[in-house]
């Protein structure tokens, strides 16, 4: 981990060092505006290159899961299972945080304040690695007594362990990569981040096996070298796209005249840290959540965790289109209030709840269609975690066209700087349905008791976000962002004149 903060350090250093070169001028309008134009052909155009990027992303743990489930065993696929929810929910914050850093910066860009949308960059980034490395000590040093505590079982617990400690060392890396994304995303550029995706995910194809199994002499390091691919992976992948970012001149690269930016603001981290811990905390009940599911499913032994953990895998490419789509909304939705157009804002939402439960509904269909063929991938063959896995969706995958059009809501809601109302309902949602329903009837219905649970908390979490949506203060809060964000203006340009 210390090898990979100073490699970060002397990488942004070299750029940051640099004079811009001359003749460039510097401004928002360089950045992609998404304020204006068709919203239809704007959403999509927008949407494509993060449904890319995605896609790849899960390509690459899904390359990992592969070859982790079919060679190494359901008792391995356990461990990673496993060994994801601990991470999803000491990570929350750092999600967050770049979730606030997306906002703030696609609402300067909207309101066409470069200055801001720089400081908060520089303010973000330090900010986000300091607490990254945290997230990795604090991951590190209770890796085993979270699992424990999660009853993971015991074939699968030394496995897991080794997994989480790597997949922990990793976490600067990780979620640096993840920062200069939304920043990217935040400008409305969500094509540039694209093709280090595509690298990223061709190193893991490759070296997945390697690592794992060993090539030649060179002996395999089964799980943590799944764990190891994806950190080698994702630094080549960060360095690449940030050495990019400064030859295309991007607006937002720091120079040596903007030092003064790579700072700590507090007024920005004031800002960064009301709408980012709650949106991290709504990371955080998802995770924990998820963490307290697994605990339930790991009563009914490997090959219902198999089958759970192989649903997880073909859960994420079902959602993939509307998680893009949600993405892209948000954006475009937090620079049309910068730019105090609210009823754009309106139309995309809209819109994008229209186009996330169409495309969702019919990529359900297709999987009922597809059946145990969809699970292939994930098990191996002969596995008893087919007719599981199979029952299972049969009972939950429906459900999806309700989280989708939530999670557009969301969207909407959070690009205005309400970020509080989000995190109440989907925490009622998950700790005060899906959990207690599931954990009241398990001893009836047994593992189904999980599986309906599932639906009946998405279809909840929906009809509470579209009542907020419909009759929510959300609105309110995009006049107060406004009025604040000018505030803060008023005050940088007097202080500079004094």
């Amino acid at each position: 981990m210390l090898i990979a903060v100073v490699w970060l350090w002397c990488l942004a250093y070299v750029h940051c060092m640099q004079e811009p070169p001359e003749g460039t001028t510097f401004s928002v309008q360089r950045a992609r505006s998404l304020t204006d134009g068709p919203i239809g052909r704007t959403l999509l155009q927008f949407a494509s290159p993060i449904l890319g990027m995605n896609v790849l992303q899960y390509i690459g743990g899904t390359v990992n899961v592969f070859w982790v489930g079919r060679y190494l065993g359901e008792a391995a696929l356990t461990a990673v299972v496993n060994a994801q929810s601990i991470m999803f929910l000491l990570t929350g914050a750092a999600f967050g945080i770049a979730g606030a850093a997306t906002i703030m910066v696609g609402q300067c860009v909207g309101a066409g304040n470069v200055t801001e949308a720089k400081r908060v960059v520089g303010t973000g980034a330090i900010l986000f690695l300091v607490l990254s490395a945290l997230m990795s000590i604090a991951g590190v040093v209770l890796a085993k007594p979270l699992l424990i505590a999660m009853k993971t079982t015991g074939e699968a617990l030394a496995l897991a362990v080794t997994y989480t400690k790597v997949m922990f060392l990793a976490l600067p890396i990780l979620y640096l990569n993840l920062y200069v994304i939304s920043i990217l995303l935040g400008t409305g550029d969500s094509k540039s981040p694209l093709w280090f995706i595509v690298l990223s995910a061709v190193m893991v194809a490759v070296l997945s096996p390697l690592c794992m199994f060993g090539v030649g002499p060179l002996q395999g390091a089964g799980i943590a070298g799944s764990a190891f691919t994806i950190l080698v992976s994702q630094a080549a992948s960060l360095g690449a796209l940030v050495a990019h970012l400064y030859r295309r001149r991007n607006p937002l690269c720091l120079y040596q005249e903007d030092l003064a930016l790579l700072r700590v603001d507090w007024s920005v981290v004031g800002m960064l840290v009301r709408k980012g811990i709650p949106m991290g905390a709504q990371v955080v009940v998802v995770s924990f959540s998820a963490v307290l599911m697994i605990v339930l499913v790991n009563r009914f032994g490997v090959d219902t965790t198999a089958a759970y953990g192989a649903s997880m895998q073909l859960w994420m490419y079902v959602q993939l289109p509307a998680l893009s789509i949600a993405a892209a909304v948000s954006t475009m939705a937090a620079q049309s209030v910068g730019a105090q157009n609210m009823r754009r804002v309106r139309d995309v939402g809209r819109l994008g709840v229209m186009l996330c439960v169409i495309v969702t509904g019919l990529i359900i269909l297709l999987v009922y269609a597809a059946d145990s063929y969809a699970y292939r991938l994930f098990l191996p063959e002969g596995s008893g975690a087919f007719p599981i896995a199979s029952h299972l969706n049969r009972v939950v995958l429906w459900s999806f066209m309700f989280l989708v059009a939530a999670m557009v809501l969301f969207g909407i809601v959070r690009a205005t700087g309400a970020v509080m109302a989000p995190l109440f309902i989907h925490g009622l949602s998950l700790l005060g349905v899906r959990f207690p329903l599931a954990l009241l009837l398990i001893d009836e219905w047994q593992a189904d008791a999980i599986w309906w649970s599932f639906s009946i908390s998405c279809a909840f979490d929906f009809l509470l976000a579209a009542l907020y949506y419909r009759y929510g203060g959300w609105r309110a809060a995009a006049k107060l962002a406004m009025v604040a964000r000018l505030r803060r203006a008023t005050s940088k340009d007097s202080a500079r004149t004094l």
